[in-house]
């Protein structure tokens, strides 16, 4: 076996990755850093929902995405373009063919307890936590069949076949690496170190009100010199989308991450003197709304009923007025910039008609003296605000077309088991992660081996395809970029014709900050890092 040690750029590795000579300091991203960094200050800004857990390793919702990067390390992180540099790892290392990948490990990292950061919480981590539990990482590490560590400084991956989109899910928020003497031996999912985390990141827990509050502290240990620069990240839990854009303008917060006020405040404070929008530090993180239809309710297995519905629903009505622009309309099941692989070439797109949405209805669902053919509930998630607002547009269009629709607000936790443990629901609204490679976001919700009760933002829909699942995963390993293209392309048209899920908008992110927070943004992965970088100008 002949391996080189690499710095891995997106577009060759295995298929047509390139590879250049891996740095064993971080790369600083062109233009990062304009001015003298200052250290010390407090940065306060809201989010909703409130966590569940602090740990992004067996939780993919959008709080513990945003909190779990700051107590936590990922092997790599991602400048601009995608392009690996290191992290806990200081360098990596390819096999010819593909199938294993050598990682050297940071030496002298200490975990927040004090213990040493070792080779074995990286075999742990993945083979135990990720590769069980995480909504995402069943999927990305599905070929990953051992770590081995032949001494503390070295993990290797040991895979049953290539894998493309593994080297792109290996940062703080997707892979983030635990402490294996906190969590071994022990039930993972209810560790009281879930919402008391040990890492060994850029920010220490200082303290935790469920519900209300996460104070972060810096980690005075941390591994990467002078860093981080703030003293204090303080993150409240605000419900109320107007109050948090308030407590942008008032001052009360510095910046909202990740559309958390509605999109006609961010492009309204975005354009108050003292503010900016930021809509770079979304590359890894290419987010869309979409909409599942349960296929265990008898009436929406039929086909002709979610093409109905399809058509009832103006997805670029919801694009301009809900999202305000901030996005495109939904066309497949793949983000438009998934570049590499989106197509709408032979796709099916269920333009706006209610004319033929009431005729598909007509064939199974006469209406009888002008009564509602059936009744659906639908869920929105209340990640943001969008798909509330949205779920009433949809209550209203459906009602047009004979459906009585009953939207069912509740918080997140309550959203989760509904629709992922309890399968309670007809119809889900929510954004959700597509990832930096379709292997890792969008195939958990067409893939039938991904639905599993109680795994959240999964196969939501109990869809089942035997065509799909092979092209997925004939797609997860394949090394040719022009096959791979072609696999993706039939996927997109099958998915779309059996319509077990609605896209319905893919979204642009954005930050808003006050101008004297810098460097909030400085990579690909932007909000979701760790914001060691970030300093307050005053």
């Amino acid at each position: 076996m002949t391996e080189q040690f690499l710095k891995l750029d997106r577009r060759t590795f295995l298929a047509g990755l390139a590879a250049t000579t891996a740095m064993s300091a971080v790369a600083v991203p062109e233009g990062a850093f304009a001015q003298s960094a200052k250290k010390g200050g407090t940065l306060n800004t809201p989010l909703w929902p409130a966590a569940t857990y602090l740990n992004s390793a067996i939780s993919t919702a959008g709080t513990e995405a945003f909190l779990s990067p700051k107590f936590f390390d990922g092997l790599l992180g991602y400048d601009y373009g995608l392009k690996p540099r290191p992290a806990l790892a200081t360098e990596w290392a390819m096999s010819d063919d593909g199938k294993t990948i050598t990682f050297k490990l940071r030496p002298n990292v200490k975990w927040h307890d004090g213990k040493r950061f070792t080779s074995k919480d990286v075999a742990f981590t993945f083979m135990n936590v990720l590769k069980q539990l995480h909504g995402r990482g069943k999927t990305t590490f599905a070929d990953l069949t051992e770590v081995q560590t032949p001494d503390e400084l070295t993990a290797v991956f040991v895979l049953a076949r290539p894998t493309p989109a593994i080297m792109r899910a290996l940062d703080s928020r997707e892979s983030p690496i635990l402490p294996a003497h906190i969590y071994e031996g022990t039930d993972i999912m209810t560790n009281p170190a879930n919402t008391a985390p040990i890492g060994t990141g850029a920010f220490k827990l200082a303290s935790y009100e469920r519900g209300a509050s996460v104070v972060m502290e810096r980690n005075p240990e941390y591994w990467d010199e002078g860093l981080p620069l703030l003293d204090k990240i303080v993150v409240q839990f605000i419900p109320d989308a107007a109050t948090r854009a308030a407590m942008l303008e008032s001052g009360q917060a510095d910046v909202v991450f990740l559309n958390l006020i509605p999109a006609q405040d961010i492009l309204r404070i975005g354009k108050e003197d003292g503010f900016e929008i930021e809509m770079k530090g979304f590359e890894s993180s290419a987010s869309s709304q979409q909409m599942d239809f349960n296929l265990d309710n008898p009436i929406l297995a039929d086909a002709d009923v979610r093409h109905a519905i399809a058509h009832a629903i103006d997805r670029a009505w919801i694009t301009d007025n809900v999202w305000y622009g901030l996005g495109k309309p939904g066309k497949t099941p793949l983000h438009h910039a998934q570049v590499e692989y989106f197509t709408t070439e032979g796709v099916p797109d269920y333009e706006y008609s209610l004319e033929k949405a009431n005729a598909l209805l007509d064939k199974n669902h006469p209406r009888k003296d002008g009564d509602m053919r059936f009744t659906l509930t639908l869920d929105p998630s209340p990640w943001g605000t969008e798909s509330i607002t949205a779920a009433t547009y949809i209550k209203e269009q459906l009602r047009q077309i004979g459906i009585d629709c009953t939207v069912r607000t509740q918080d997140f936790a309550v959203f989760v088991k509904t629709v992922y443990t309890d399968r309670k629901h007809d119809l889900a609204l929510y954004t959700a992660y597509m990832g930096t490679d379709p292997t890792i976001g969008v195939q958990r919700f067409y893939w039938s081996k991904s639905f599993k009760p109680g795994v959240g933002f999964s196969n939501g829909a109990h869809y089942a395809s035997p065509e799909v699942d092979a092209l997925l995963e004939a797609a997860q390993v394949e090394t040719d970029e022009a096959k791979r293209k072609e696999q993706y392309k039939k996927f997109q048209q099958i998915a779309m014709t059996d319509l077990p899920v609605l896209p319905v908008t893919s979204i642009s992110m954005a930050t808003v900050a006050n101008k004297k927070v810098k460097d909030h943004t400085v990579d690909a992965v932007g909000a979701l890092g760790n914001l060691a970088h970030t300093w307050i100008d005053e």
